[in-house]
């Protein structure tokens, strides 16, 4: 391991904004018969407003935060909530857990763990909205993916009732796959569209970013802004899901993509269910698989995503 990586895990000790467990803090090693995890709650579950943040507020997660761009961006701009930034990777998350003591913000938390795990860390109805930002398609892995039935069960356990995902992604495989489940479970798509940054320079009222792809500084004077071309709801218009930092706020794998000529995709929906989830069998995944191509994570030809 070299020395920079074993500077910044020493330093994570140092962060109180970054809960870093053990896991076996919460996996149970015994097992469940059926196959799944068996795990133990950890202490910080249904308490992080009172542990870890000076204020009760709304709280919500990154999962798979990567360095934690997103949710330091996000917390700036809605100081009302209480973000967390989730991953496994502990050089990754030095990288927020440092900004976010350096700038003393007080609404930022991070939790290096599995995200299979999850469930041990939030109790019912603690989690307002999660965000999945370039999350992996896991091609080839069903129940890898993050908006599988595996996981939306997961997070029901502690998401509030009519609390959001929302699913922003380069792969169309993974933003095609993850409508079918919410079709085939009949789940609130409150937006969807498969080419962010094009619809939101033709359709919406908002300072062009079409040109450089640089997000345009914060404004308070930016009405929110919704979707378009996603249909219509109840008195034919689209809920807010989203405010400007839709489009204003970039991950550094977004900006690599969108540099790559790749269309950015979002979704927003609801998870609010009764009975189990069930697979999206009509999804093609065949099809989607076949068109995916890959994604370069430098300018060498042989260095790729997937």
């Amino acid at each position: 391991m070299g020395h920079d990586k074993l500077r910044k895990f020493a330093e994570n000790e140092t962060f109180s904004c970054l809960l870093q467990p053990d896991a076996s803090l919460v996996l149970d090693k015994s097992g469940d018969p059926s196959g799944g995890l068996r795990l133990h709650d950890h202490p910080i579950k249904g308490r992080w407003n009172g542990t870890m943040f000076a204020q009760d507020q709304p709280i919500v997660l990154e999962l798979g935060c990567g360095k934690g761009e997103y949710t330091i961006d996000l917390s700036k701009r809605v100081p009302g909530r209480n973000y967390i930034g989730v991953d496994i990777k502990g050089a990754r998350l030095w990288r927020g857990a440092k900004t976010a003591t350096e700038e003393r913000l007080p609404n930022v938390a991070f939790l290096r763990t599995r995200i299979e795990f999850i469930e041990a860390f939030f109790g019912p109805g603690e989690v307002s909205e999660i965000w999945l930002t370039f999350s992996d398609p896991q091609l080839k892995s069903e129940n890898s993916r993050l908006t599988s039935p595996l996981f939306l069960e997961r997070y029901r356990k502690f998401l509030k009732p009519g609390g959001i995902i929302h699913l922003k992604t380069d792969s169309r495989f993974l933003h095609e796959y993850s409508k079918a489940v919410a079709i085939e479970n009949g789940l609130t798509i409150l937006a969807a569209t498969t080419d962010l940054y094009h619809e939101a320079t033709a359709e919406v009222s908002l300072r062009s970013t079409s040109a450089s792809r640089t997000p345009p500084p914060a404004s308070p004077a930016v009405p929110p802004l919704t979707c378009p071309r996603v249909g219509t709801v109840a008195g034919g218009t689209l809920p807010t899901v989203a405010g400007p930092e839709l489009f204003e706020v970039q991950t550094f794998y977004e900006r690599m993509f969108l540099s790559q000529g790749y269309k950015i995709t979002y979704l927003a929906f609801t998870i609010d269910h009764d009975g189990p989830y069930k697979h999206p069998y009509s999804f093609d995944s065949d099809y989607w698989r076949s068109i995916e191509g890959p994604r370069r994570f430098s300018h060498s030809p042989s260095s790729t995503q997937r």
